[in-house]
């Protein structure tokens, strides 16, 4: 981690509370109203017994920036303090200062989560490797990944994070999840709907194989060869289980309900053999209850995935339905076309051609006339 000291020149001074200004890049968003109160009042009664941390800067509001220490600042203005003691720190740069700030809260534990994770994305976008981010606050580069891996929850589920609803490690599963499917893990985890932190894990899991279409998804229809086969298998794990049932787990409640010397006199030279057939039945037992909560966890997974299915096609139906009627009301409320004028359906209408005249018959050639003479002798 990186040591304060290193920095620059270090000076002890006193400083008026108002020449000091809160750093707008602090990575701590959250202050708790109770801690800000139980430290103003012992601000009240004994002052500030730690310094907070400067750096001088030009051009703002105030000769001096805080580094480390905005809580203790916030409390020393509501206690009514005007002169505080300050560690002056020359020669910070803007990323190095931004590193003590982050040094200063990381591993506070009033410093939230998605703070930290927060802090942690803000150097990475600045070109630091998770190694690096992880040698510099003595952190593990695994942890330095989970925390950058929660920068992917919706912000409802991020504020149950920061509230403490939800645990890192679980907040880190839901983080995997498309923003619909991490808030059915978050909310059903809050509600009560698992008995452990690992069985609502493993319903995340069991919906991130869901949305990468696994076999899950994508099965197909079992023959019956195969049906009758996990008939057998089902009734013969549920026969076995039913005898463990029986005899086993009274056994054991037997013997738990016995003194240590009792058994050591009653198991005699067979009590270390006892004790690591025990040992092993019990490594056995925590892997098989792993195994069997995943299971669980992914046919609930599926259930929810089948419900969601049937929501959504009741939803396409519906507006299918929907649609239809209004088209048939659409039809009903359209009015009838008018009429149009004989004047009109003549100029609509093309005038039909009419047929071809039929060809003239050749005219009879005229009677000649008589010659005028003949016609006065038969007149006469």
């Amino acid at each position: 981690m990186t040591d304060i000291t290193n920095t620059g020149k270090i000076e002890f001074i006193n400083l008026k509370v108002s020449e000091i200004a809160p750093n707008p890049e602090q990575p701590r968003k959250f202050f708790s109203e109770e801690a800000h109160m139980e430290l103003t009042g012992s601000i009240t009664e004994n002052g500030l017994l730690q310094p907070v941390v400067v750096r001088p800067v030009e051009g703002g509001k105030a000769p001096y920036m805080l580094i480390a220490g905005e809580r203790r600042w916030r409390a020393c203005q509501e206690a009514g303090l005007e002169v505080i003691p300050a560690k002056l720190v020359e020669g910070a740069s803007e990323e190095k200062a931004y590193i003590l700030s982050i040094a200063e809260n990381v591993n506070r534990a009033d410093m939230t989560i998605m703070e930290e994770a927060g802090a942690y994305a803000d150097l990475k976008a600045a070109g630091w490797e998770p190694k690096k981010i992880a040698k510099q606050f003595g952190k593990t580069e695994t942890h330095i990944t989970w925390r950058l891996g929660l920068l992917t929850l919706r912000p409802e589920v991020s504020e149950m994070v920061d509230q403490g609803a939800i645990k890192s490690n679980l907040a880190w599963h839901i983080a995997q999840l498309n923003p619909a499917n991490q808030m059915v893990a978050a909310m059903r985890y809050v509600r009560g709907d698992f008995d452990s932190e690992a069985d609502a894990q493993h319903f995340a899991n069991g919906l991130k194989m869901m949305e990468s279409q696994t076999s899950l998804t994508n099965e197909k229809a079992p023959t019956a060869e195969e049906t009758e086969k996990q008939k057998k298998a089902k009734s013969k794990t549920n026969d076995r289980l039913g005898k463990v049932e029986e005899d086993l787990i009274p056994l054991l409640e037997e013997l738990a309900g016995m003194k240590p010397e009792d058994l050591a006199v009653i198991l005699g030279d067979d009590l270390a053999r006892n004790l690591r057939v025990v040992t092993r039945l019990y490594a056995k037992v925590q892997l098989t209850k792993n195994l069997l909560s995943k299971a669980q966890g992914i046919q609930r997974a599926k259930a929810e995935a089948f419900a969601k299915a049937a929501v959504e096609v009741q939803q396409e139906a519906a507006a299918k339905k929907t649609e239809a009627a209004a088209g048939v009301l659409k039809s009903v409320a359209k009015p009838a076309p008018k009429p149009q004028s004989t004047a009109k359906k003549a100029a609509a209408k093309p005038e039909a051609a009419k047929p071809a005249a039929k060809a003239a018959t050749p005219a009879k050639p005229a009677a000649r006339r008589a010659p005028a003479k003949k016609a006065e002798a038969a007149a006469k």
